[in-house]
């Protein structure tokens, strides 16, 4: 019930990072999430601290606001973050791991689902088109975020 893809951005580790740890952006780079923002005075990021996104399922419905809670934040290295949802410790784990490479940074973003009975009874009857939504969303999150970094680089 996790899935990865890596790219290559030719930007320096700060530059990408600046980039995937500022959820005000998310709008610029995630197919599915429109827009995100600080919450409980919030203003950048740090571990604990929560945000909300506002998720469009699929790129095309329905339409539905998550809290997120910062699980691991270290500059330049890793940005992660748990779906919280209501009696539950958390639905799904997303992470951006950062790594220097030759002439840049190679950034892996991932999914993990939190295990528990209705999260394996879903993943068994969605979990591969869904696997294939997140794989093809994240290739395209990180792209557009390449894109960007390349530019500023």
């Amino acid at each position: 019930m996790t899935e990865s893809v890596t790219v290559h951005i030719n930007a320096h580790p700060q530059v990408v990072w600046d980039l995937v740890s500022d959820v005000t952006r998310i709008g610029e780079f995630s197919p599915e999430t429109l827009e995100g923002r600080w919450i409980s005075g919030a203003t950048g990021p740090a571990l604990g601290v929560k945000f909300q996104g506002h998720v469009k399922r699929n790129g095309r419905g329905p339409m539905y606001w998550t809290t997120c809670r910062i699980t691991a934040c270290e500059p330049e290295k890793d940005f992660a973050f748990v779906v919280e949802v209501p009696g539950m410790s958390g639905v799904n784990t997303w992470r951006y791991r950062l790594a220097p490479a030759d002439d840049g940074t190679d950034v892996t973003e991932s999914f993990e689902l939190t295990p528990s009975l209705f999260i394996r009874l879903y993943w068994t009857l969605a979990g591969p088109l869904r696997a294939k939504t997140n794989i093809r969303g994240m290739t395209e999150t990180l792209n557009r975020i390449k894109a960007v970094a390349e530019t500023a680089a």
